[in-house]
């Protein structure tokens, strides 16, 4: 999976927005709500790297992976950067994106789950 289909995939969540943060942050991000669930880097040196939220489980897993390290100033929340998504297995990839997330829509309040899941009910 190449940058340019993770970024649609990060699209395609139901709520899902993307904003771009120029200077100094230089990140894309995907949110729900208010919850963040993934950003890419957008400036040089690090330059397309994906940044998700894992379980503390995962986290330990996929840090001992190379190509994946904490992620700059959320490693303690149990987020990690994917170097390269081009050498990053795509069905694991897009489940990682999928339970990033869910554990943002969790987060919302039950009344934002609500009417997301409403609104998800008549795209369907």
């Amino acid at each position: 999976m190449n940058t340019e289909e993770l970024k649609r995939h990060c699209r395609q969540y139901p709520g899902a927005v993307e904003t771009l943060h120029g200077e100094p942050s230089n990140i894309l991000v995907y949110k729900v709500g208010d919850k963040t669930f993934a950003y890419f880097k957008t400036s040089e040196p690090e330059q397309w790297r994906f940044s998700l939220r894992v379980t503390p489980d995962r986290f330990l897993e996929l840090t001992d992976r190379p190509g994946v390290k904490p992620a700059r100033y959320m490693g303690r929340f149990h987020w990690v950067t994917i170097v390269d998504v081009g050498r990053f297995p795509a069905d694991y990839l897009t489940e990682l994106v999928a339970a990033s997330y869910r554990r943002a829509v969790e987060s919302l309040s039950k009344a934002r789950q609500k009417a997301l899941a409403t609104h998800n009910e008549h795209d369907e």
